[in-house]
């Protein structure tokens, strides 16, 4: 064994990573701090689980190295580091001093040749050497007693570590990152030939020297871009070889100055202090990094990969890569067992009928919640206890029987008394509803919570596990595997699903325990969880099961015409082209537009050629008939595929109705999502896509009724902009864009035009969303003075919008969030970015965010709303689907004018806006001639 372990840290990545996975911290200064905490606990949890006697965090100096004198457009494309990073480097290097680490930071050499030659220098004095980095390049490092280790993800890569996970082993990494080149860095690779391509080409070559003299064996497209870069390869392995003869004898740094050092306790309470971090300042006298002297590794070889068993992290709850938790986090014994006798089920059962909150998760054969069957059951109580019921694997190992199970747990699942806790609980709702059991006593959902906490990350559990307690979770990849090779999880040895099904609920208890007391700690945001999501989650539940109609021979009927529409447009597309072409292939559509044609270039794609998007063919629609046709054809051509004809393959043969799945923690905003079918955008524009919601339609004895809230967020500016003369319109009820245009043109509202009425319209709207005089003058045809001039005359005649606009771009700013009304934080990531196109996109989405947010946010109550009056008075009539602000239902005709009754009182009082919400309803056999 070797007597010394060098642990090298690349600074650079953990910095990044710290700071795109903390919230944006700030002290009581204002001062950014999010990612100097984050390297604290990264950096503490490098030294207890990577254990070593010499350690060196390496970080990138400013200025240029050797590489940008050989190569100028070296990382050219790189963006600048954003500010609030920038303004927290300094702070970083003295924390991480402060926690015992030698900092380097060598000019004019990068941080990876430092590591490289310290990696090297080490292995030459018969030192093991461990490089913790997220950077694949620093694989060509790997050898014999030299590995990588990715604390993000804890995958460790030796020799045949490397040779796994790339596909070729680390003396070839240089010639394969040079085949593809490196975005990231701006080295260009050989044009096509992404990794596959790159493996293929070095196991049948053996090396880049070699396939350089053999190019002319290489056939087709890629061959021709490869011979065409042979020029250039040497410099591109040049550039990407990491350098481990770099001088650093000129900045004394031998190894045995690497040695590990105690943390400096008060430098640490000093640092702690000035940014605010209270819980770090709590358990800085508990806290007692490694000693320095290494220890035994115990290494799982698998697949060529290893492992580290390591002890528990001892972080504060939360710290490490999000929101920070106000109490430290015990090290948790993992007890997970598989229930597979009466006796342990009866035990368990016992528990949970005592628990005061219980974590219940299921695990099935697939994703389609209304079409998959259960597998099994797990169930936590307390943290680091957890249980898996195997109930349908197909693996020939002792299970109880499902009914039996079922049976026993239904008056606990069913009993509203008995709390319970889960991760995207609606899907468990639906699974359990399968089996016949209506799910009650829904308490929690770390989902939500994480949603409503930081509506901005993600909010998968192993994301969040990663981000709040430190751990690295199983993922189902490695369980069932992936792509064609994927089984289901009734497929998976009981040992297997028992410690991924276990952890799931043991994991999504803790992460309760993590976020819920923030949520409980703040008013606002504990109404918009309580009184909102986890309501709105029900509501969505039933919404998903009801279901709609779909007519299949009218959708039927549809497709024969959109075919035939669509051959008579191929035919004009060719004949304006001169010559037929694949009107799907966007490089064709390239050929002909500015090759043939030679029309104007708009845009260019990042690879050089003449962009052919959406944006581009509008613009060129406006002069050419050619881009207007091509814009038709894909329009009708995607109607055709999303819904003609997908729609009667999502028929539910046991409902015989289609199915969306509503997704409440996806949009920032708080908007629902709604999928397999997204039903909320067809398009309604086109007498096309109004055609595919007649195809909507109720069952007999039924119609269907449409709920629409009128001008929502116009209404909602005028609310949170208390504009007198938005308010004064809207209270007396006037046409607010005839109003709009009355007070903008100086006339009474009897002289306002359909033009003028017109071009308010594009305003109001507009400028809820941020639009500038540019984005006006396109949207009405007009010269960009003209605009601006229109724009200044609205602020003028309504003041209270230009200050509300203004005030919210500055509190933005100071907060990273803008709230809507029920105070629901909308978290602006770019906000402070150093990027200008970034920052005001972001402003622009501050002004709008309130709006949109606080409409999403009264929807969802009105679907509680309605909901709940359906339940209480036991109708027949279903809510079926969300789209936007609107509500559409299924009404049995005995109760039609009941519905027509409350429907509107219902949505109008679900809260008191300083202007009056107008409900409007419609009645038809179909949804769009209910709309």
């Amino acid at each position: 064994m070797s007597t010394h372990r060098l642990l090298l840290v690349d600074g650079s990545s953990y910095l990044y990573r710290a700071f795109h996975a903390m919230p944006d911290l700030r002290n009581a200064q204002g001062f950014p701090t999010g990612a100097i905490q984050g390297m604290v606990n990264m950096m503490r949890r490098a030294r207890t689980e990577l254990d070593a006697d010499h350690i060196a965090c390496i970080f990138d100096a400013k200025g240029k190295t050797f590489r940008e004198e050989m190569y100028p457009e070296y990382k050219a494309n790189r963006s600048s580091m954003p500010e609030d990073l920038a303004l927290q480097i300094e702070s970083i290097h003295q924390v991480v001093r402060a926690l015992g680490w030698p900092v380097l930071v060598v000019p004019g050499i990068e941080a990876d040749d430092v590591i490289g030659t310290l990696a090297k220098q080490a292995k030459a004095a018969n030192w093991e050497v461990l490089i913790s980095t997220g950077d694949k390049d620093l694989a060509q490092l790997v050898e014999p007693g030299i590995s990588l280790i990715n604390t993000m993800t804890e995958e460790r890569l030796d020799t045949a570590g490397v040779l796994n996970k790339f596909g070729v082993p680390p003396e070839r990494i240089v010639d394969y990152l040079s085949i593809m080149g490196d975005a990231v860095d701006n080295v260009p690779g050989v044009p096509k030939a992404g990794p596959k391509t790159a493996v293929k080409w070095l196991n049948e070559f053996g090396t880049l020297d070699e396939l350089m003299q053999r190019s002319i064996e290489v056939k087709g497209v890629v061959g021709e871009n490869l011979r065409a870069s042979l020029e250039w390869l040497p410099k591109a392995r040049e550039l990407l070889t990491v350098k481990i003869d770099c001088d650093l004898n000129e900045h004394l740094i031998g190894l045995h100055e690497l040695h590990a050092k105690p943390e400096d306790k008060e430098t640490l309470r000093e640092l702690f202090t000035q940014f605010g971090f209270k819980s770090l300042l709590r358990d800085l006298d508990r806290h007692n990094p490694s000693s320095g002297k290494p220890k035994d590794l115990t290494l799982k070889q698998e697949a060529g990969q290893a492992t580290e068993t390591a002890p528990a992290s001892t972080m504060p709850a939360g710290d490490l890569f999000g929101f920070v938790a106000d109490t430290p986090q015990e090290i948790i014994e993992r007890q997970y067992s598989c229930v597979t006798t009466q006796a342990d089920f009866e035990l368990w059962l016992d528990k949970i009928n005592q628990a005061e909150l219980t974590c219940v998760d299921t695990e099935t054969t697939g994703l389609e919640a209304l079409r998959v069957d259960l597998v099994g059951i797990s169930l936590a109580v307390t943290p680091g206890v957890a249980c898996y019921i195997p109930l349908a694997h197909t693996t020939n190992e002792d299970q109880l029987d499902k009914s039996y199970v079922l049976e026993k747990l239904k008056p606990w699942l069913e009993s509203a008394q008995h709390k319970k806790l889960g991760q995207n609980l609606k899907y468990d709702i639906h699974i359990f509803g399968n089996c016949g059991i209506q799910l009650r006593g829904v308490e929690h959902d770390t989902l939500l919570q994480s949603y409503v906490l930081e509506s901005h990350r993600s909010h998968d559990m192993d994301s969040m596990a990663l981000r709040h307690l430190g751990e690295k979770t199983i993922s189902y990849e490695e369980v069932c595997g992936k792509g064609v090779h994927q089984i289901t999880f009734d497929q998976v040895n009981l040992e297997t699903a028992t410690a991924y099904a276990a952890e799931d609920a043991d994991i999504t208890l803790r992460l309760h325990h993590a976020m819920y007391p923030a949520i409980a700690a703040d008013e606002k945001l504990l109404k918009i969880y309580k009184d909102i999501e986890m309501p709105a989650m029900h509501a969505l539940a039933v919404m998903e099961r009801n279901g709609i109609l779909i007519d299949v021979h009218k959708l039927a009927s549809q497709g024969q015409i959109v075919g035939q529409r669509l051959l008579e447009l191929e035919k004009q597309i060719h004949e304006l082209a001169g010559q037929p072409f694949n009107i799907q292939s966007p490089k064709q559509i390239g050929e002909i537009l500015f090759g043939k044609l030679e029309l104007p270039v708009v845009k260019k794609t990042p690879s050089g050629a003449p962009s052919t998007d959406e944006e581009v063919l509008q613009k060129l629609a406006e002069n050419y008939p050619l881009p207007a046709r091509i814009l038709d054809y894909r329009s009708l051509a995607k109607l055709q595929s999303t819904y003609i004809e997908k729609l009667p393959r999502m028929v539910n043969p046991k409902t015989g109705r289609v199915h969306t799945s509503y997704s409440q923690a996806v949009a920032v905003t708080g908007r629902l999502a709604s999928s397999d079918p997204n039903l909320q955008n067809i398009p309604v524009r086109t007498e096309e896509g109004r055609k595919i919601r007649e195809a909507f339609i109720a069952k007999p004895n039924s119609v269907m009724v449409s709920a629409d809230y009128s001008q929502i967020e116009l209404r909602i500016m005028a609310h949170i902009a208390e504009d007198e003369s938005l308010l004064k319109a809207f209270a007396a009820g006037e046409d607010i864009h005839k109003a709009t245009a009355a007070e903008m043109f100086h006339v009474s509202l009897d002289q306002v035009t359909s033009e003028q009425r017109r071009y308010a319209k594009v305003i109001n709207f507009g400028l809820i969303y941020g639009m500038s005089a540019f984005g006006l003058a396109g949207n009405l045809g007009i010269e960009r003075s003209a605009a601006q001039q229109y724009i200044d005359t609205y602020f003028a005649r309504y003041p209270g919008v230009a200050d509300y606009m203004a005030k919210t771009r500055v509190l933005a700013k100071e907060r990273g969030y803008v709230e809507t009304v029920f105070g629901r934080r909308l978290w602006l990531p770019e906000i402070r970015s150093a990027n200008g196109m970034r920052r005001q996109g972001a402003e622009r989405a501050a002004i709008n965010a309130p709006m949109q947010g606080t409409a999403a946010d009264l929807i969802k109550l009105a679907m509680i709303a309605v909901q709940s009056w359906i339940e209480q008075n036991n109708l027949e009539t279903s809510m079926l689907l969300q789209v936007h602000d609107e509500l559409v239902l299924e009404v049995p005709q005995h109760e039609l004018d009941l519905v027509k009754e409350h429907l509107p009182h219902l949505m109008t009082n679900v809260a008191q806006l300083k202007v009056p919400l107008l409900v409007e309803v419609g009645v038809g056999m179909n949804w769009e001639e209910a709309h």
